[in-house]
């Protein structure tokens, strides 16, 4: 399977740090965490789409269409599981904009060839949870919806291993 680039909107550092909270709790309590990711360019992120290549004229496209809504103010609102195997991702869902999902929408369409059909926002706190360890899971991040800055939009090409912010 090949190496997927990505689009990805990052939360400005105070959003930051709300998710690296969560993912300090989870590795606290011995739990997979995002902070187990050991890439340099690991950090708290949204992502509009993730493809096996992404053009420049993909990237102009979503710097033109994210540019005049950034930064902007997202909620999380609850936390989800993603997959269907023993071991599953967990998620905390995000709440955006009409403007930024149209925008998103619109992103993806233009794309050739995208990983995943929809979207769903979302910012991973962990990848390969024991589906038995996710009541602990829960227990550990579960808290109130947060309000959370979206302040930057990147491009992440993992076979240059480049960020480039749009």
């Amino acid at each position: 399977m090949p190496r997927l680039h990505a689009l990805e909107l990052l939360p400005d550092e105070a959003g930051c740090d709300v998710v690296r909270r969560d993912w300090q709790a989870l590795r606290d309590a011995g739990l997979p965490s995002q902070l187990d990711h050991r890439g340099s360019t690991n950090s708290p992120h949204v992502t509009l789409a993730a493809a096996p290549g992404i053009e420049a004229d993909t990237r102009q496209l979503a710097a033109a269409l994210f540019t005049d809504l950034l930064p902007t103010g997202v909620r999380t609102s609850g936390i989800a599981l993603l997959g269907g195997g023993e071991r599953v991702t967990l998620v905390r869902l995000v709440t955006v904009p009409d403007a930024l999902t149209r925008s998103a929408l619109e992103l993806r369409s233009a794309m050739p060839s995208v990983e995943h059909l929809g979207w769903l926002p979302h910012i991973t706190l962990a990848r390969r949870l024991d589906r038995s360890d996710v009541a602990r899971a829960f227990s550990v991040i579960a808290r109130g919806d947060v309000t959370i800055t979206l302040s930057s939009l990147r491009h992440w090409d993992p076979d240059a291993g480049i960020v480039t912010f749009l």
